[in-house]
């Protein structure tokens, strides 16, 4: 694994349990983890279970007892990393958002599809069981025709203008602010209920221009060297609409500056037959409406997503016994650990990490140009470079 902070306890948090819960046929062996501060990624290794570890992340991946690479790096370091182990013959599981630009999402994807390794993104929202049922429903055709899509991503965790320059808050380490941190989880879980995006219109906006330069960081906070400021020059807020090949609408928004929503994931979808309604911060409901209810009795209900018949749940406690965000993470490592066992590519891949690249993209563009942007013909557009 490449990187050990925030991402890289929730990913080897899910490598240690995920044999204590599910029956599989791939054991994974955390056998080391990569940062450039020593100190700092030697206590890591020690205190998540990793048996070595490596200050440079090319000697990682030139290790014969290697056989996966795990990157939780910042977005700006995925590409190389990802090509390079493809090259080397590693199999490869990435964070999101998959890259910086459509263009190296493209090359990436080139890579693990040249090289014949197994390949996967970091959407781990997909597989809390209440959003597996959510896509249950809507394949069985609980739900009808879908008509409308309407997700937000709120938090307010940068909203103090004394919150200091924080790497998710650098165009040149992440690309994106909000819109790629936030709304990509957004888009992922459209297209995996809805389906492929057909064209979008969007604003980007960021409220404060400048902010304290950081001297450290770590997950979601950081400390301020001095008075000295920097540019602030990604997106603090995303918003935009969106038409679906499907022919539903969508309206999406990701934030930072919506105070009281620490982490508000939420999504409503609405069809001809019924409607569900999901939210992180209650992850194990799914709110459900039918349409042909009896007169009088109709209304949202709420499942709790803890029996055995719901996805995921039975491999953990009795119903009723919720579960929690890290488990998510031992949900996605499950279908990992399988497609590697069996040779194929679990979803969600790169090739979802790219269509997840191209509507990111054509909301920058449109709020660039102030008009509709086609996700198929920007995908026609971008084409890969041989330039890292």
């Amino acid at each position: 694994m490449i990187g050990y902070k925030f991402m890289g306890k929730a990913h080897s948090h899910a490598y240690r349990d995920v044999s204590f819960y599910f029956e599989i046929n791939v054991e994974p062996v955390l056998q080391a983890v990569c940062g450039r501060n020593e100190e700092a990624v030697k206590e890591a290794a020690a205190k998540m279970g990793w048996r070595s570890y490596e200050t440079d992340w090319r000697a990682l991946i030139e290790r014969d007892d290697i056989d996966l690479i795990d990157i939780v790096t910042p977005n700006n370091s995925h590409t190389e990393i990802a090509i390079a182990a493809a090259e080397a013959g590693k199999h490869v599981f990435c964070e999101k958002p998959l890259a910086m630009t459509l263009e190296q999402s493209k090359r990436m994807l080139e890579a693990v599809e040249k090289n014949g390794v197994i390949h996967m993104i970091n959407h781990n929202y997909r597989f809390a069981p209440a959003v597996q049922l959510a896509k249950k429903l809507i394949e069985s055709g609980r739900l009808g025709k879908i008509y409308h899509v309407r997700a937000t991503y709120l938090q307010d965790w940068i909203m103090d203008p004394q919150f200091p320059l924080v790497w998710r808050l650098s165009k040149e380490v992440c690309g994106s602010g909000s819109h790629g941190d936030l709304a990509a989880h957004s888009i992922d879980l459209a297209r995996f209920l809805v389906g492929e995006f057909k064209e979008v219109s969007g604003i980007l906006e960021t409220f404060i221009k400048q902010r304290p330069i950081v001297e450290d960081s770590s997950g979601l906070s950081g400390k301020a060297t001095s008075d000295k400021m920097g540019e602030v020059d990604v997106d603090d807020v995303s918003v935009f609409i969106a038409r679906f090949e499907s022919g539903a609408i969508g309206t999406f928004e990701a934030t930072r500056f919506a105070g009281g929503n620490r982490n508000g994931n939420r999504i409503e979808i609405n069809g001809e037959k019924g409607s569900i309604r999901w939210d992180m911060e209650n992850m194990n409901n799914l709110q459900v409406y039918f349409h042909d209810d009896e007169p009088g009795l109709q209304g949202f209900r709420t499942i709790n997503c803890t029996e055995e018949i719901h996805p995921y749940a039975g491999a953990y406690w009795p119903a009723g016994h919720i579960i929690g965000y890290e488990h998510t993470f031992i949900n996605l490592i499950v279908e990992l650990l399988n497609g590697v066992d069996k040779g194929y590519s679990p979803l969600p891949n790169f090739t979802d990490g790219v269509r997840n690249q191209a509507v990111l993209e054509a909301v920058e563009q449109s709020s660039r140009t102030k008009q509709w942007v086609s996700i198929s013909d920007l995908l026609k557009k971008s084409e890969p470079s041989t330039v890292v």
